[in-house]
């Protein structure tokens, strides 16, 4: 991985501002050495066609992304469009990394559990962690290292 070679992700999202939504790209910023570019775009919500403008746009910001990572709690917002968005991933062979709600407050249906290739917590190692193991099949192994004082 590197600036020239940067993970494609794609974040859903409903077209409006999300606090998951914003602290995907936080956790993704928080790790030096990753490089990554977003294909998700709300401020591209298109002003005339309804839904299926909608659906046509989701589908062009979805077809670029190595992983499409979902909060859970987007589901909750809009579970048609994020349903929809689902089944674009799946039909582009994306895999759908998951996220559960930031402090674990909201279970987890079925169907998401179901869909989801992974399904993380909220912690930026095991985010990138997954990304590159979803997107690129790399597998990291990489290890926590806790340093004991012994005086």
């Amino acid at each position: 991985m590197s600036e020239e070679n940067p993970y494609r992700v794609f974040v859903t999202h409903v077209f409006q501002d999300d606090e998951d939504y914003q602290r995907v790209f936080e956790y993704l910023e928080s790790r030096d050495q990753f490089f990554y570019l977003t294909s998700s775009d709300l401020a591209k919500m298109p002003e005339s066609g309804g839904l299926e403008a909608m659906k046509a746009e989701l589908r062009e910001q979805i077809k670029p992304a190595e992983v499409v990572i979902m909060p859970i709690t987007t589901f909750e917002t809009n579970p048609d469009l994020v349903r929809f968005q689902m089944d674009v991933a799946e039909a582009f062979a994306k895999p759908i990394l998951g996220v559960k709600s930031f402090g674990d407050t909201v279970a987890i249906q079925k169907e998401l559990i179901d869909r989801c290739a992974d399904i993380i917590e909220w912690n930026e190692r095991t985010m990138i962690e997954a990304i590159k193991r979803l997107g690129r099949n790399e597998e990291t192994a990489q290890w926590e290292v806790i340093d004991f004082d012994l005086d």
